[in-house]
């Protein structure tokens, strides 16, 4: 048992894509799988920072860009949590306008 990033979630530094959007990338897909469930804690900003090898800063940028998509909450004083109902990608889920 590891706590070392699974192989295919590995950050690419010399991507365009800035690393804190390929980290909320990586977090929102455990989201997505179910690895991280409905309101519960998401790893710490140091934890993700020490996991993936990156600056708190740029786990901090992570963590802000998953709030900004909807996928998690942030409670001062006890940390971010994912939202219990993510936003959806269509209208598929919507209810029907009279």
């Amino acid at each position: 048992m590891s706590d070392k990033a699974e192989p295919n979630a590995t950050l690419d530094p010399m991507s365009a894509r800035p690393l804190y959007v390929q980290l909320a990338d990586v977090v929102a897909g455990k989201i997505a799988s179910g690895e991280l469930a409905p309101d519960r804690p998401i790893p710490s900003e140091n934890h993700l920072a020490d996991e993936y090898g990156v600056a708190r800063l740029t786990a901090r940028r992570a963590a802000q860009e998953l709030r900004e998509r909807g996928l998690i909450v942030t409670v001062r004083g006890k940390g971010s949590f994912v939202v219990e109902k993510p936003p959806s990608d269509g209208p598929e889920e919507s209810e029907p306008n009279a």
